[in-house]
C-alpha cells in the first residue's frame, strides 16, 4: 500500500513511534528532499532505506514506478520536508493516481502546521479554511484576497517571510484593518512566536524584518446582511461559473454574504431567467 506519514515541522522529537516503525519497514521512501528526509532517518536511527525523490514536478512522473512497487507487494512511504503530505506539499496527485490503480493508501497522522496554528490562535475553530499560499502577483491574487473578504470562516494562509508584509497590508486593504488576525512563526521550534492582534496592528508589526516559517489565521467576516443585490448576482455569477447549480450557488452566496437563502435562490432565478 502506499502509506502517507506525517513528519515534524520543527522539533524532531514529534515524530512518532508509529511513522518510525513505518519508515524502517518501507520498502521504499517517496521523499521531496532526499537530504533532509536523511538527517531525519538518521536521528531515528533508520538505516539502509529506498530513497526516492518525489516533489512538485515530479510527483506525477513518479507515479508509475510508485504503483509497479506497490504492485509487487511492496509498501510506500510518503513523506514531505515537514507536516503532513498533501497538504500545500507534493502528495495529493500521487493519492489520486494509487487509488485510481485500486491500491489502499493509509495515513500515519501526526505535525500539521495549519492545524498547529488554528489551535493557539485563540479564533474560532469550529469552522475554518485552508487556503495555502496566495497567488503571487495579479488578477488570481486580487481576486482570491476579494473572495476571502467575505468568507465568514477563518482562513488560514501560508506566507513567506520577505512577502509578509506585502500580504498583510493587501489583506488589510480588503478585509478593514479591524479584522483579527493570529501570526504563527517557527512553530514548535526553538524561536517559536505567535502574534495576534488586529490586521491594521500586523502591518506594523511586520515592517521590521521577521525571519522562519509563517502561518498566517484570520478571522471570518462579520455578517453582511446589508448587501445590496448587485453583490449578491455578482457573487451568483461567480459561482455559477464554476458550474455550480443554481440551488448551490444560492447556498454558496448566503454563506457568504450573511443573506436568507430565499433571497439569494429569489436573485438566482431571476438572472437565470433574464
Amino acid at each position: 500500500m502506499l502509506v502517507l506519514v506525517a513528519t515534524p515541522i520543527g522539533n524532531l522529537g514529534d515524530l512518532s513511534e508509529r511513522a518510525v516503525e513505518v519508515l524502517s519497514g518501507a520498502d521504499l521512501i517517496a521523499c521531496e528532499d532526499t537530504r533532509r528526509t536523511g538527517r531525519l532517518l538518521a536521528h531515528a536511527e533508520i538505516t539502509g532505506s529506498n530513497l526516492m525523490r518525489v516533489d512538485q514536478h515530479t510527483e506525477e512522473r513518479s507515479a508509475e514506478r510508485i504503483i509497479r512497487c506497490i504492485a509487487e507487494g511492496g509498501t510506500v512511504a510518503v513523506v514531505t520536508d515537514a507536516g503532513t503530505p498533501g497538504i500545500s506539499d507534493p502528495g495529493e496527485r500521487l493519492v489520486r493516481s494509487v487509488l485510481d490503480a485500486g491500491f489502499e493508501v493509509s495515513v500515519i497522522p501526526g505535525p500539521a502546521a495549519p492545524v498547529a496554528a488554528l489551535v493557539v490562535s485563540g479564533l474560532p475553530t469550529a469552522r475554518w479554511c485552508m487556503e495555502g499560499f496566495l497567488p503571487r502577483s495579479g488578477s488570481d491574487r486580487s481576486e482570491r484576497i476579494t473572495e476571502l473578504a467575505v468568507e465568514d470562516r477563518t482562513i488560514v494562509l501560508f506566507e513567506s517571510p520577505h512577502r509578509l508584509a506585502g500580504t498583510l497590508e493587501d489583506l488589510t486593504a480588503s478585509f478593514g484593518s479591524e479584522r483579527p488576525v493570529a501570526i504563527a512563526r517557527e512553530i514548535t521550534k526553538l524561536h517559536e512566536e505567535v502574534w495576534r492582534g488586529t490586521l491594521g496592528e500586523a502591518s506594523s508589526w511586520a515592517s521590521s524584518p521577521v525571519k522562519g516559517e509563517v502561518v498566517l489565521v484570520v478571522g471570518g467576516a462579520p455578517p453582511a446582511a446589508g448587501a445590496d443585490d448587485e453583490r449578491i448576482r455578482a457573487l451568483l455569477a461567480e459561482a455559477k461559473s464554476t458550474g455550480a447549480s443554481t440551488r448551490d450557488a444560492a447556498n454558496e452566496v448566503s454563506r457568504r454574504l450573511g443573506v436568507s437563502r430565499r433571497r439569494a435562490y429569489r436573485l438566482a432565478l431571476e438572472t437565470s431567467a433574464s
